[in-house]
Protein backbone atom coordinates (compact mmCIF):
# COMPACT_ATOMS: atom_id res chain seq x y z
CA UNK A 1 0.00 0.00 0.00
CA UNK A 2 1.11 3.64 -1.02
CA UNK A 3 0.59 6.25 1.31
CA UNK A 4 0.56 9.87 0.15
CA UNK A 5 4.18 11.43 2.38
CA UNK A 6 1.73 14.81 3.06
CA UNK A 7 -1.16 13.50 4.36
CA UNK A 8 0.19 9.72 5.46
CA UNK A 9 -3.53 8.55 3.35
CA UNK A 10 -3.78 5.29 1.64
CA UNK A 11 -3.58 6.61 -2.06
CA UNK A 12 -6.09 4.49 -3.80
CA UNK A 13 -7.72 5.12 -7.82
CA UNK A 14 -11.16 3.38 -6.50
CA UNK A 15 -10.80 6.79 -3.23
CA UNK A 16 -11.69 10.00 -4.02
CA UNK A 17 -10.17 12.64 -1.31
CA UNK A 18 -10.71 16.22 -1.73
CA UNK A 19 -8.24 18.11 0.41
CA UNK A 20 -8.56 21.63 1.83
CA UNK A 21 -5.26 22.81 3.37
CA UNK A 22 -4.38 25.68 5.44
CA UNK A 23 -0.81 26.83 5.32
CA UNK A 24 0.93 29.12 7.37
CA UNK A 25 4.49 30.31 7.98
CA UNK A 26 5.94 28.93 10.89
CA UNK A 27 8.56 31.33 11.42
CA UNK A 28 10.37 29.64 14.15
CA UNK A 29 11.60 27.57 11.54
CA UNK A 30 11.71 29.65 8.15
CA UNK A 31 9.14 26.75 6.68
CA UNK A 32 5.50 26.31 5.55
CA UNK A 33 3.74 23.59 7.63
CA UNK A 34 0.66 21.83 6.57
CA UNK A 35 -1.94 21.96 8.65
CA UNK A 36 -5.25 19.32 7.84
CA UNK A 37 -8.84 21.13 7.54
CA UNK A 38 -11.15 18.58 6.24
CA UNK A 39 -10.73 15.46 4.52
CA UNK A 40 -13.52 14.51 2.38
CA UNK A 41 -13.42 10.53 0.98
CA UNK A 42 -16.50 9.90 -1.54
CA UNK A 43 -18.12 7.67 1.48
CA UNK A 44 -18.35 10.44 4.29
CA UNK A 45 -15.52 12.51 6.41
CA UNK A 46 -11.79 10.95 7.24
CA UNK A 47 -10.71 10.69 11.03
CA UNK A 48 -8.71 13.74 10.48
CA UNK A 49 -11.89 15.61 10.44
CA UNK A 50 -13.37 13.69 13.35
CA UNK A 51 -9.52 15.08 15.23
CA UNK A 52 -10.14 18.58 14.26
CA UNK A 53 -13.43 18.44 15.77
CA UNK A 54 -12.22 16.49 19.09
CA UNK A 55 -8.99 19.13 19.65
CA UNK A 56 -11.90 22.03 18.78
CA UNK A 57 -14.13 19.82 21.64
CA UNK A 58 -11.02 19.76 23.84
CA UNK A 59 -10.51 23.81 23.93
CA UNK A 60 -14.21 24.95 24.02
CA UNK A 61 -13.95 22.39 27.64
CA UNK A 62 -11.08 24.07 28.72
CA UNK A 63 -12.58 27.43 28.29
CA UNK A 64 -16.11 26.37 30.19
CA UNK A 65 -13.17 24.97 33.08
CA UNK A 66 -11.05 28.86 32.23
CA UNK A 67 -14.45 30.55 33.21
CA UNK A 68 -15.45 28.67 36.22
CA UNK A 69 -12.06 29.47 37.72
CA UNK A 70 -11.51 33.09 36.51
CA UNK A 71 -14.94 33.39 38.38
CA UNK A 72 -14.09 31.99 41.70
CA UNK A 73 -10.76 33.70 41.64
CA UNK A 74 -12.59 37.03 41.26
CA UNK A 75 -14.88 36.07 44.26
CA UNK A 76 -12.22 35.49 46.36
CA UNK A 77 -10.16 38.54 45.65
CA UNK A 78 -13.62 40.42 46.33
CA UNK A 79 -13.87 38.25 49.35
CA UNK A 80 -9.92 39.00 50.69
CA UNK A 81 -10.22 42.32 50.10
CA UNK A 82 -13.98 42.55 52.04
CA UNK A 83 -14.36 45.27 54.54
CA UNK A 84 -15.33 41.68 56.59
CA UNK A 85 -12.90 39.80 56.28
CA UNK A 86 -10.02 42.50 57.91
CA UNK A 87 -8.03 40.24 60.79
CA UNK A 88 -10.53 41.15 64.26
CA UNK A 89 -7.36 39.53 66.27
CA UNK A 90 -4.16 37.56 65.46
CA UNK A 91 -6.06 34.05 65.06
CA UNK A 92 -8.28 35.45 62.38
CA UNK A 93 -6.92 34.13 59.26
CA UNK A 94 -9.96 34.59 56.76
CA UNK A 95 -8.85 37.40 54.82
CA UNK A 96 -5.12 35.40 54.58
CA UNK A 97 -7.11 32.52 53.09
CA UNK A 98 -9.47 34.07 50.93
CA UNK A 99 -6.54 35.43 48.98
CA UNK A 100 -4.37 31.95 49.32
CA UNK A 101 -7.48 30.70 47.39
CA UNK A 102 -7.62 33.67 44.99
CA UNK A 103 -4.08 33.26 43.81
CA UNK A 104 -4.46 29.34 43.40
CA UNK A 105 -7.32 29.61 41.30
CA UNK A 106 -5.69 32.42 39.25
CA UNK A 107 -2.69 30.12 39.01
CA UNK A 108 -4.70 27.07 37.42
CA UNK A 109 -6.27 29.64 35.43
CA UNK A 110 -3.29 30.73 33.72
CA UNK A 111 -2.21 26.85 33.30
CA UNK A 112 -5.18 26.48 31.57
CA UNK A 113 -4.83 29.24 29.28
CA UNK A 114 -1.05 27.80 28.27
CA UNK A 115 -3.05 24.48 27.29
CA UNK A 116 -5.45 25.97 25.64
CA UNK A 117 -2.12 27.61 23.47
CA UNK A 118 -0.67 24.09 23.17
CA UNK A 119 -4.10 22.59 21.95
CA UNK A 120 -4.34 25.17 19.30
CA UNK A 121 -0.54 24.98 17.82
CA UNK A 122 -0.97 21.39 17.93
CA UNK A 123 -0.41 20.01 14.20
CA UNK A 124 -2.83 17.36 13.42
CA UNK A 125 -1.89 14.51 11.24
CA UNK A 126 -3.26 10.93 10.72
CA UNK A 127 -1.05 7.82 11.66
CA UNK A 128 -0.23 5.26 8.81
CA UNK A 129 -0.60 1.72 10.23
CA UNK A 130 3.28 0.88 10.66
CA UNK A 131 3.78 4.13 12.63
CA UNK A 132 3.99 4.23 16.46
CA UNK A 133 1.65 6.28 18.82
CA UNK A 134 2.80 9.74 19.48
CA UNK A 135 1.92 13.54 20.64
CA UNK A 136 -1.64 13.65 18.28
CA UNK A 137 -2.76 10.69 18.62
CA UNK A 138 -5.89 9.36 18.96
CA UNK A 139 -6.12 5.49 20.45
CA UNK A 140 -8.27 3.00 20.90
CA UNK A 141 -7.60 0.28 23.53
CA UNK A 142 -10.01 -2.85 24.33
CA UNK A 143 -9.82 -4.97 27.14
CA UNK A 144 -11.85 -7.94 27.41
CA UNK A 145 -15.39 -6.47 25.77
CA UNK A 146 -14.71 -2.67 26.63
CA UNK A 147 -13.46 -0.24 24.66
CA UNK A 148 -11.66 3.38 26.02
CA UNK A 149 -10.31 6.07 23.54
CA UNK A 150 -7.85 8.22 24.28
CA UNK A 151 -6.75 11.12 22.86
CA UNK A 152 -2.91 11.69 22.97
CA UNK A 153 -2.43 15.75 24.06
CA UNK A 154 0.52 18.18 25.12
CA UNK A 155 -1.43 19.51 28.31
CA UNK A 156 -4.71 19.05 30.29
CA UNK A 157 -4.76 15.23 30.71
CA UNK A 158 -7.92 13.89 32.48
CA UNK A 159 -9.77 16.16 30.75
CA UNK A 160 -12.73 14.30 29.15
CA UNK A 161 -15.36 15.13 26.22
CA UNK A 162 -17.92 13.26 23.87
CA UNK A 163 -17.01 13.17 20.16
CA UNK A 164 -19.29 11.06 17.76
CA UNK A 165 -21.07 9.56 20.32
CA UNK A 166 -17.56 8.14 21.96
CA UNK A 167 -15.84 9.06 25.50
CA UNK A 168 -12.31 10.59 24.97
CA UNK A 169 -10.05 11.06 27.53
CA UNK A 170 -7.18 13.14 27.15
CA UNK A 171 -3.80 12.06 28.49
CA UNK A 172 -0.09 13.41 27.66
CA UNK A 173 2.86 11.39 26.96
CA UNK A 174 4.12 12.04 30.34
CA UNK A 175 1.66 10.25 32.17
CA UNK A 176 1.58 7.06 34.08
CA UNK A 177 -0.94 5.39 30.41
CA UNK A 178 0.15 7.75 28.29
CA UNK A 179 4.04 6.41 28.71
CA UNK A 180 3.46 2.85 28.59
CA UNK A 181 1.51 3.48 25.04
CA UNK A 182 4.02 5.73 23.26
CA UNK A 183 5.82 3.96 20.43
CA UNK A 184 3.26 0.84 20.36
CA UNK A 185 1.38 0.19 17.32
CA UNK A 186 -2.09 -1.29 16.08
CA UNK A 187 -2.77 -4.54 16.57
CA UNK A 188 -0.29 -4.79 19.43
CA UNK A 189 -1.39 -6.48 22.28
CA UNK A 190 0.37 -5.29 25.33
CA UNK A 191 0.18 -5.64 29.45
CA UNK A 192 -0.14 -1.84 30.78
CA UNK A 193 -1.11 -1.06 34.55
CA UNK A 194 -3.68 1.09 34.91
CA UNK A 195 -5.17 1.97 38.27
CA UNK A 196 -2.27 -0.06 40.10
CA UNK A 197 -3.59 -3.33 38.25
CA UNK A 198 -1.81 -4.61 35.37
CA UNK A 199 -4.52 -5.72 32.64
CA UNK A 200 -4.16 -7.34 28.93
CA UNK A 201 -4.90 -4.55 26.61
CA UNK A 202 -5.45 -4.45 22.39
CA UNK A 203 -4.38 -1.87 20.65
CA UNK A 204 -7.40 -2.29 18.35
CA UNK A 205 -7.13 1.23 16.09
CA UNK A 206 -4.43 4.45 16.02
CA UNK A 207 -5.16 7.40 13.93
Amino acid sequence: MVFDPVTLIPRSSAMKVFLIENLSLDSSRNHKKRNLFDIVWADGILRAVNKRELVVAVIEKLREDLALYEKAADAARAEATHEQSKAEHKYDTRGLEAAYLARGQSKQAAEILSAMAHFDKLLLRDFAPEEGIDMGAVVELQSGKETSTYFIGPRAGGTEIMNEKREVLVITPESPLGSQLIGRKAGEKCLLEVGGQKQQFKVTRVW
